[in-house]
């Protein structure tokens, strides 16, 4: 008979508040081993011992079937001598050390045990808003440090009563050491207040909630990671008067409904989208509207898609289940305009009483903010375009090794970025850092994830332009080394990190603004990039940006731009302006004219999102506008109305009447020439040709050109790897219809999927960039 053995294991990765512990403990029992179990700030040691072959067969069923929310990034192994006397396995205290590496799971939706126990009315919790297990529940907001257990988390403060105390301890229970345990007797609990903080007498708020979201109120509701703020989704008259309130004209609001069946009502969807939905990160999900559902008009009004996500807190499932309650609810982040999202309570009430008439509070505090999560199906493939709730703190898996590298984000839609080894954990959704609360929540998002990743910089990177706040803000740190990263670089490399991408590879980078080395403002970029420097190959034809950044503000600006960098001064008058621009006065365009002609505050520009913009103003589509890139949104939804569902090869085939594409070769630059793009345009407006017609034309010719260029230069370099990155990657048209063409030609393309496209994922890039510029023998370079 062989002796028995002894094995050590240490396991990284988020193995920690996900139900590990009592998994490894009851599969050891299973398989008649003897040890111990701990939580460390490193990870999990397990220290098992038995007969050999029990010991291997332990050893794949841990990696091969881990609880559902645990991630083994790495296991560890290696044998120790068995001890003597020990005769069973149990799970000892946490222990926490100098170093830590253990990663927090994300919040995660509520899982079918608890729902199934939330609606019988049998179950002690029956009806409680606040269920949660191991396997589901409240995780990276409610974290103050590391190792995971109650005394670190905002639940501290809820003593636990005895039936849920003997459910923390039962190793064979659901609930073992589910850090957010709790029931009506000992935990958090619901109240309803007035627009003025008076709590109303209420022992079950849900039914108020219904019924005065019912009557068309706003209702401020404390969620997972801040507010939202709630209204009837069927009526138009309460989506008005959330949108006065908020002062959000036009902007697309979000909604949640019951379930599937529900969503399908008012969206289409395929079995994918159906699929994330009901993920466990739950995630919003832009869907193409349902044009025949009774959903009110004013959501999304110009746009194609509608944002739609399932209840993922027992609260929402208890609020959507109630008879009262609207069959859709918008629900859109609880701020103010240009502010994060609001998460305390005294501060929701001094924010939010002008939009809302109710509140629907609780007392477990949110440590740190974190909103919804967006996604969409482009291409084939669920792509991210807000990062956030459900989905930070999990690491991006890096194809080699960092240092402790923090890279700052950008300007618009920011993230930042940590690294240590071969991880980077993006944080989650800051936002524009516009305002003195954006840059609080900035500053504290940063330490807070700091501090549970036991991450210390030992660089920091930023982007290239000088005044962005981020820029300002990594030159802070003053004793460290920085590193400046050109905006469109640090979007290719996002992309070619998230797919483990080493090497050369050819660049896409289509975006509103960014930087240039040249002084000039990039947005339309083809490079030849790797992880240590970048070469521009390509680029739009540049035009004037006259006003700098109120032209995107204002897109008539872009479109006059455009018509003058085409015709000269004849293009902004008779016959060739067209009837749209004459709503401009003629005052205002005679200021554009002469800004253009001296050349003072209209920089040069190749951004491709502000010529979407000069187009939709062309077009007469829209002149001013709401919200960041709304005209070219509208635009791309004005074109998927001439789409009659063929590949876009075959409608590039099909539009003999398609429009020219033209290049120039400026000092080794391959320019893509709009010229003959707008002189076709104007004739389409003079001929009446309908309106879904060009714009669809212009995706082609914007396709085609790309595609041309592209495959010239892998002619050329031999490289046929291709990367698609930047805001404007989130066109789905022009997203497809790039990945359709260039695959046709025998490029391998890569864009953006667990990594948002758009400023959401500049940090990753960085990070990477900065990082690697630390690394002995290699630097950092443009071209």
């Amino acid at each position: 008979m062989m002796a028995h053995t002894g094995i050590e294991l240490m396991v990284h990765g988020i193995v920690q508040g996900v139900g590990f512990r009592p998994y490894v403990y009851r599969l050891a029992k299973r398989y008649g081993l003897t040890g111990t179990v701990m939580n460390t700030g490193k990870g999990v040691i397990i220290r098992a011992e038995g007969h050999p072959s029990s010991l291997n067969a332990f050893v794949e069923a841990l990696k091969d079937k881990a609880p559902p929310l645990a991630r083994i990034s790495s296991l560890e192994q290696k044998s120790i001598k068995p001890s003597q006397g020990r005769k069973d396995f149990v799970i000892l205290e946490s222990r926490t050390g100098r170093e830590r590496s253990t990663l927090i799971s994300p919040d995660v939706g509520v899982c079918k045990d608890c729902l199934r126990e939330l609606f019988d009315p049998e179950d002690r919790r029956y009806g409680y808003a606040f269920i949660n297990c191991t396997n589901c529940g409240p995780r990276f907001t409610i974290t103050e440090s590391i190792p995971y257990d109650r005394p670190g988390t905002s639940m501290k403060v809820f003593p636990m009563c005895k039936k849920c105390s003997e459910e923390y301890v039962d190793p064979m229970d659901r609930r073992f050491h589910a850090q957010a345990n709790a029931c009506r007797a000992c935990g958090p609990r619901l109240s309803m207040h007035r627009s003025g903080g008076e709590p109303l007498p209420l022992d079950d708020p849900v039914p108020g909630a219904a019924k005065a979201l019912k009557q068309g109120c706003v209702i401020a509701i404390k969620g997972l990671g801040g507010f939202h703020l709630a209204v009837d989704a069927t009526s138009e008259k309460a989506v008005t008067f959330l949108r006065t309130r908020k002062q959000r004209k036009s902007k697309p609001l979000a909604i949640m409904v019951r379930d599937v069946d529900a969503a399908r009502r008012f969206c289409h969807m395929c079995s994918e989208e159906a699929e994330i939905l009901y993920s466990k990160e739950q995630p919003i999900v832009l869907l193409r509207k349902n044009e025949d559902g009774d959903l009110a008009p004013n959501l999304a009004p110009g746009i194609r898609d509608l944002g739609l996500m399932l209840p993922y807190m027992p609260l929402h499932h208890l609020l959507l289940a109630h008879r009262d309650t609207p069959s859709a609810l918008v629900m859109t982040s609880g701020n103010l305009c240009d502010e994060p999202i609001c998460k305390g309570n005294d501060e929701a009430l001094r924010c939010l009483s002008g939009i809302a008439d109710y509140f629907l509070l609780h007392d477990r505090e949110i440590v740190t903010r974190s909103d919804d999560s967006v996604v969409k199906l482009a291409a084939g493939r669920i792509r991210m375009i807000r990062r956030s709730r459900g989905y930070v703190p999990r690491p991006i898996r890096l194809s080699g090794e960092l240092p402790q590298v923090l890279a700052c984000g950008g300007e618009l839609k920011n993230t930042f970025c940590l690294a240590r080894g071969n991880e980077a954990f993006l944080s989650q959704h800051i936002g524009d850092l516009d305002s003195p609360k954006s840059l609080d929540f900035y500053k504290e998002s940063m330490e807070h994830l700091k501090n549970i990743l036991e991450i210390q910089p030992e660089s920091v990177v930023c982007d290239l332009h000088p005044d962005y706040f981020s820029s300002r803000f990594a030159k802070g740190f003053s004793s460290l080394p920085i590193v400046s990263v050109q905006h469109h670089h640090a979007h290719a490399i996002s992309v070619m990190a998230e797919h483990g991408l080493d090497g050369n590879a050819l660049a896409v980078i289509m975006d509103g603004t960014g930087y240039g080395p040249d002084n000039t403002i990039w947005g339309g970029e083809i490079l030849l990039t790797n992880r240590f420097g970048y070469w521009r190959l390509g680029c739009l034809g540049y035009v004037p940006l006259p006003g700098g950044d109120a032209a995107a503000r204002e897109p008539w600006r872009m479109g006059l731009s455009i018509l003058w960098a085409t015709f000269g001064p004849e293009g902004l008058k008779h016959p060739i302006l067209p009837a749209a621009f004459y709503n401009i006065p003629e005052e205002k365009r005679q200021v554009i004219a002469q800004m253009m002609s001296k050349g003072f505050n209209s920089p040069a520009t190749s951004s491709c999102g502000r010529f979407f913009d000069g187009i939709a103003a062309i077009l007469g589509l829209r002149f001013e506008t709401d919200y960041e890139a709304q005209a070219a949104m509208e635009l791309e939804s004005l074109a998927w109305k001439a789409f009659d569902g063929t590949s876009f090869s075959q409608l590039l085939v099909s539009q003999k009447e398609g429009y020219p594409l033209m290049f120039q070769n400026k000092k080794g630059i391959l320019i893509i020439k709009h010229q003959g793009l707008i002189e076709a345009i104007i004739k389409d407006l003079r001929d009446q040709v309908p309106g879904e017609v060009i714009a669809m034309r212009f995706h082609t010719w914007l396709v085609g050109s790309i595609v041309q260029l592209l495959k010239r230069m892998s002619d050329n370099t031999g490289i046929r790897t291709v990367v698609l990155g930047g805001g404007c990657m989130q066109n789905t048209l022009l997203l497809e219809g790039l990945i359709d063409l260039l695959g046709r030609e025998g490029l391998h393309v890569y864009a953006g999927e667990k990594v948002p496209a758009n400023d959401g994922g500049l940090s990753l890039g960085q990070v990477v960039i900065g990082g690697m510029s630390n690394v002995p023998g290699h630097s950092h370079a443009g071209h």
